[in-house]
């Protein structure tokens, strides 16, 4: 019988399982190996994503099947509509049984750690659990533009982003296509596929199928939108008066699973929790209460991006509390929040944002 050793020399893992530790914790992941170059006193250690290890266990085949048989009775995301989508039914979000891409493509405009030098490798996928009455990706998330593809086409254009030089797979609204997600990433990594998986999603998430990603995503980006169930309500288009719980439970989980965020030499993030907020006119975002329950609940050394490019779009101009932009004291005013709450890891942009706009109020 083959050891475990033997196995990932096989598949060219040696090393990839362990421990990286940070701030006195230890979060297991894909890790770092050394490896040898012409003089073996130089080797370097290069980094692998979770999934990797998880598949050098022989874990990740089950994993993904796992992950399917849920679409037979649909529970991936808080609606728990129950319909049979591998029978073709479609429930709240109208996806199908194959993932739907709207689009594809390196992307700069994301987090710094997250773009670096070649982009991030985005890849946008269609329909959403969500309906926000001010949504800026309406076509997409609320309309269902794009196509459907395999999970092999699936792969592929996740081994394009990676040819292009992109720094990671950001898999922007994945949370009903995540059976999916999964049988393409094995399938690319059996084709070479080595970047860690960002999974930017609307936090309407359930802990329970997050825990299904153990071992498989290294970043997550979430973004909290609100943190009042009422607001919540107002501003969809379908129930969604559990949104703070929701994204609040399965943020935890997250941040068990990787923690605060690590980057290599160049500051590109490799692992770890990013959380996004849009500051939102008359504070009906909570950007007060959402600063003081991650510090309070995560680590002030959390990567926060306060956001202040609300713009009207869709449904918004028919609510009169978020049908304007927001102004520059209201976005001080949240900046300062964060601070006040002791978070330390704000992102640069919102820190340069707020330079600017504290220039105009002042």
């Amino acid at each position: 019988m083959m050891t475990r050793k033997e196995l990932l020399k096989l598949l060219g893992l040696t090393g990839a399982g362990g421990l990286f530790c940070i701030a006195g914790r230890s979060w297991p992941f894909g890790g770092f190996e050394e490896e040898e170059t012409e003089e073996p006193a130089a080797g370097h250690r290069r980094w692998r994503p979770a999934y990797v290890a998880l598949e050098g266990e022989g874990r990740l085949a089950a994993r993904i099947e796992q992950a399917y048989s849920i679409m037979e009775s649909c529970r991936l995301c808080p609606r728990q509509c129950g319909v049979n989508r591998r029978a073709g039914q479609r429930g709240f979000c109208r996806a199908p049984k194959k993932a739907m891409v709207y689009s594809r493509q390196p992307h700069f405009g994301e987090e710094l750690p997250l773009v670096g030098r070649g982009g991030s490798g985005t890849i946008f996928f269609s329909n959403c659990n969500l309906r926000c009455v001010f949504c800026q990706n309406w076509p997409i998330a609320h309309e269902g533009w794009g196509r459907e593809v395999s999970d092999d086409e699936l792969a592929e254009m996740m081994l394009d982003l990676q040819r292009q030089g992109c720094h990671n797979i950001n898999l922007v609204t994945p949370t009903h296509v995540m059976p999916n997600i999964l049988g393409a990433v094995r399938i690319a990594l059996q084709k070479g596929l080595h970047l860690p998986l960002c999974y930017n999603t609307s936090g309407y998430e359930l802990a329970e199928m997050v825990r299904l990603l153990d071992g498989i995503v290294d970043l997550y980006l979430p973004d909290i939108k609100f943190m009042d169930g009422q607001e919540a309500q107002r501003y969809n288009l379908a129930a969604a008066a559990d949104y703070p719980q929701m994204a609040k439970e399965s943020t935890l989980e997250m941040h068990r699973q990787v923690g605060e965020v690590i980057t290599d030499e160049q500051g590109i993030a490799l692992r770890g929790l990013m959380i996004r907020h849009l500051v939102m006119p008359n504070r009906v975002a909570g950007t007060r209460e959402l600063v003081q329950w991650v510090a309070g609940n995560l680590s002030t050394k959390t990567y926060v991006n306060i956001m202040s490019q609300y713009r009207v779009e869709f449904m918004a101009f028919d609510y009169p509390l978020i049908a304007r932009a927001i102004t520059s004291k209201e976005f001080v005013e949240a900046v300062s929040w964060a601070k006040e709450a002791g978070l330390t890891n704000l992102d640069e942009r919102t820190l340069s944002q707020y330079e600017l706009h504290r220039r105009r109020v002042s």
